[in-house]
């Protein structure tokens, strides 16, 4: 799929009509001025981008255009943009989220009645969810919740950090939390269908064939999921509770009983302590742990951005969630043989999500939770941060033996597989220690890695960034070609609306998104709703700037301005095809040639227009 089919994609569910009524309403100052504090200069509002850690205000909003951009980390779009990347939104739930605020219903509480009723199901869910959550910190300081809080004062945890995280406590009694929810109005189906309640069907009596007596019947029962156990609610980052997790008190299996699937909890889409990892701002890192208790030790003593799957391995879809919210995640699952593999399947679901990684790995088999409370935040922080490819060698050097040769030769052709795909500053780091591991010499190892030994004397060449910045430079720059930039003004100039696009045309554009643009332009196309539909940051930020940050104010001067691009593409691009024509001249007979003789002084006639306009 391409990126206008993406683009579709995430804005079929909505009209057009309907978009651009929502973006006309919504104020993008007063949206972004809930999370910036902004200050009008010139017909512009101006504050410190949200996005990135700077000193000098270089984040700027346009009222009259509804768009925002950042000269200096480039962010830019539409008010849907800022929300999708300021709550860390998808295109739908920031569409969703905004129209809430101005009281806007969705088109399809209008036109889907089937809809409405998943929606109504969805609401219910959620707020049993919600009582339950209430109902189990409740209970976690009564005498029925004692031995959960024992449990949890037992691993070091205070009363500051259970109320952040909302832990809770389920009673031992078998129907407790199910007589709860049904007296506040909920019917045994939707406890069901949330997962807090388990049904037995009713069993009929039945004749005991060897004896002939009969077994009497079970009457329908219905009981608590959670029973006598300590609870954490699993909340989403837009603060609903979905799901719980339950950690055992005795010697009870499994330890760990979390909520199956529900029609509002999928357990590989999200991650637990979303909810907080949404009000972090500027993460460099997210930190993805293995268990409950180890986010909510690693936050208790000050590290930021922790988060962990939920009774699943890392699955792509939690991948791509984590990269909304920080630009690379740090691997740190237990210390153990089952923790290390997991690392190595992480590794690579991450890279086929294009988020970078790195490893934290904890010595003496500990978990995070063991670690940090035996070697304090400064322990934690001084743990190095292992590259993919650092751990992959590091796992290798367990699987040979290099007290033989077979075992070094084997070890040394994996690693160099490996090493294939780093940069040469890293490779370097690894070959000064796989020559003295293997014996082999460093030209042996690099003919094995595939790379030429540079010559002496000869620097090497620098590495390649480990990861691109959230968001990418725009397109233009000094290399970009004058034609180029002069196609770039004109979008610039034809976005203030202020300049009649038909002085153009189609063929006027060679770059194929300024080509689109372009024609959006000539449909009436808002330049938010252009910013909107690019998929790509890279894009994005291009547009972006571009309908962001006319050339100058005065219409006569935007006027003569895309005229004098105009002329000096089409005269430079006349030229270029009459040059070609002349050369081709003498290879042509017959109608081609008097084709050509006749396209020739058509082109010598614009060019002496072209030439006349411009002295």
């Amino acid at each position: 799929m391409n990126d206008d089919e993406r683009a579709v994609k995430r804005m079929a569910r909505f009209p057009a009509a309907w978009l651009d009524e929502l973006r006309s309403r919504a104020d993008i100052v007063q949206i972004v001025g809930q999370y910036v504090s902004l200050k009008r200069n010139g017909h512009r509002h101006w504050g410190l981008c949200p996005f990135h850690g700077e000193k000098t205000a270089s984040f700027s909003v346009d009222q009259e255009r509804q768009m925002y951009y950042c000269f200096g980390c480039k962010a830019g779009g539409s008010v849907i943009q800022f929300v999708m990347d300021i709550e860390r939104l998808e295109f739908q739930d920031a569409v969703k989220h905004l129209a809430d605020q101005l009281h806007m219903p969705l088109p399809q509480l209008e036109e889907d009645p089937e809809y409405q009723r998943r929606r109504t199901q969805r609401d219910r869910l959620l707020e049993a969810n919600k009582e339950a959550a209430r109902f189990f910190h409740q209970t976690l300081f009564t005498p029925q919740g004692q031995s959960s809080l024992d449990y949890l004062k037992r691993r070091g945890l205070t009363d500051n950090i259970i109320r952040k995280f909302g832990l809770g406590a389920a009673p031992a009694g078998w129907d407790t939390l199910t007589k709860h929810l049904q007296q506040q109005g909920y019917s045994l189906e939707e406890l069901r269908l949330a997962g807090l309640t388990v049904i037995k069907e009713a069993e009929p009596a039945a004749t005991d064939p060897a004896t002939g007596e009969e077994i009497p019947g079970k009457p329908r029962r219905a009981f608590d999921m959670f029973r006598n156990r300590a609870i954490f609610p699993i909340i989403d980052q837009y603060g609903n509770v979905l799901a719980f997790g339950g950690r055992a008190l005795g010697d009870v299996q499994p330890k760990y009983l979390n909520t199956s699937d529900t029609p509002v909890f999928n357990k590989r889409l999200g991650v637990y302590a979303a909810n907080l990892l949404k009000k972090e701002r500027n993460l460099k890192r997210v930190i993805l742990v293995e268990g409950y208790m180890d986010v909510v030790s690693l936050t208790q003593f000050g590290v930021a951005g922790v988060c962990a799957t939920l009774g699943t391995a890392l699955t792509p879809e939690q991948a791509k969630l984590l990269k909304r919210f920080a630009p690379m995640v740090y691997l740190s699952y237990d210390g153990d043989n089952a923790g290390q593999n997991a690392i190595m399947k992480g590794l690579t679901v991450l890279e086929e999500a294009g988020v970078p990684a790195r490893v934290l790995q904890f010595p003496d088999k500990l978990d995070p939770d063991e670690f940090i409370r035996r070697d304090g935040l400064e322990g934690f922080e001084r743990l190095p941060a292992l590259t993919p490819e650092s751990y992959r060698i590091r796992r290798l050097r367990e699987q040979y033996d290099l007290s033989s040769q077979e075992g070094r030769t084997d070890y040394a052709r994996a690693c160099a597989a490996i090493l294939q795909k780093v940069d040469p500053v890293e490779r370097e780091n690894h070959l000064q220690e796989l020559i003295l591991q293997t014996g082999f010499s460093r030209e042996v190892l690099l003919a094995q890695i595939g790379v030429n030994a540079p010559s002496v004397g000869k620097p090497a060449a620098p590495a390649s960034p480990a990861a691109k910045p959230r968001f990418s430079p725009n397109r233009t720059s000094p290399a970009a070609t004058e034609e180029e930039r002069d196609e770039e003004l004109l979008i610039s100039i034809f976005g203030t609306g202020r300049v009649p696009t038909d002085i153009a045309t189609e063929e006027d554009f060679r770059d194929p998104l300024l080509r689109n643009l372009y024609l959006s332009l000539c449909e009436g196309a808002s330049a938010a709703a252009l910013a909107e539909e690019q998929v790509e940051e890279m894009t994005r930020a291009r547009v972006s700037k571009l309908l962001l940050t006319p050339p100058v104010e005065d219409t006569d001067q935007l006027i003569r301005m895309a005229q004098d691009c105009l002329d000096r593409n089409r005269l430079k691009r006349s030229r270029a095809e009459l040059s070609a024509l002349e050369a081709r001249l003498s290879s042509l007979s017959g109608s081609d040639k008097l084709n050509a003789l006749q396209r020739a002084q058509q082109l010598s006639a614009q060019i002496s227009k072209l030439t006349a306009h411009r002295s």
